[in-house]
């Protein structure tokens, strides 16, 4: 596998992982109570659509074809609405950071890759990772919130 291969499979496997968050947003403003916390949690559903369009891009000036579905990590979103409709608010915040801190994770080891493109490690380090940690900002906010009540 040449160093392209190498990137369109990483920048196709961290989009599935972008597509899984927009979905699992969606969920998430749909299954939560409080509608106070849709502003936030619909930008960062928001931040994901860009983030997974700019990794689309990159496939594509690679002359790949981009994933177009969440794959195995769709099973995040039915975790998030399970979470939400059982056990409540603030235990479903809780994994929407994780996911986010998951994310991080993803995008650290791609930057670790030798064989990844600087494009891409570009706009994971300038762009990607800086939304990613605002969101678990967020997060951790609306959880502080919840906990107060």
């Amino acid at each position: 596998m040449n160093a392209t291969d190498e990137t369109v499979d990483v920048c196709n496997s961290l989009l599935r992982g972008e597509i899984s968050a927009v979905e699992t947003y969606v969920q998430a403003i749909k299954n939560l109570d409080d509608a106070s916390n849709n502003d936030f949690l619909e930008q960062i559903r928001f931040d994901h659509e860009s983030n997974a369009a700019a990794l689309r891009a990159i496939v594509l000036e690679a002359n790949g074809v981009p994933s177009t579905s969440s794959g195995p990590w769709g099973g995040f979103a039915k975790v998030v609405e399970g979470a939400a409709t059982l056990i409540g608010e603030t235990p479903a915040l809780m994994v929407l950071r994780q996911g986010e801190e998951h994310g991080i994770d993803v995008y650290n080891d791609a930057l670790a890759n030798p064989n990844v493109s600087d494009t891409l490690k570009k706009l994971i380090h300038e762009e990607l990772l800086p939304s990613l940690n605002d969101h678990l900002i967020d997060l951790k906010s609306l959880i502080d919130d919840a906990n107060k009540t």
